[in-house]
């Protein structure tokens, strides 16, 4: 009968330290499909300040940001230099609102440079 008693404990351990490490793997990346990185040029940086403010009024924790409309028509992109074409940028990613702030911060910082495009770290973000 003791020998029950002490299975049942353990597995009930067991089972209370498997839900903490899960608690704790979901507290430090609370959001799997978030970005880790954005690449972005200087319309689209801008396309994103100007509705930064309808992105960050989501209720969500995890917010899409869709800049598909931003894209200008009729413009002629610069030729990629032959050394490395420039990264395509992103129009559509999703973040944490922790990232959605930093973004903003980065996009806002002084001498930022993004043209062709700029590859923006969100890994420090969260």
């Amino acid at each position: 009968m003791k020998k029950s008693f002490f299975s049942w404990r353990a597995t009930l351990a067991g089972l209370a330290g498997a839900l903490l490490l899960i608690a704790n793997a979901l507290a430090q990346d609370s959001c799997g499909l978030c970005a880790k990185q954005v690449v972005i040029n200087s319309e689209l940086a801008t396309c994103f300040l100007d509705q930064y403010d309808q992105f960050a009024k989501t209720s969500s924790d995890a917010v899409v940001v869709d800049l598909s409309s931003c894209a200008s028509r009729g413009v002629v992109e610069a030729l990629p230099s032959p050394n490395k074409a420039p990264a395509e940028p992103d129009m559509q990613f999703i973040v944490s609102r922790p990232q959605l702030v930093c973004l903003k911060k980065q996009l806002e910082a002084p001498g930022i440079v993004l043209d062709p495009s700029a590859t923006i770290e969100l890994d420090s973000c969260k």
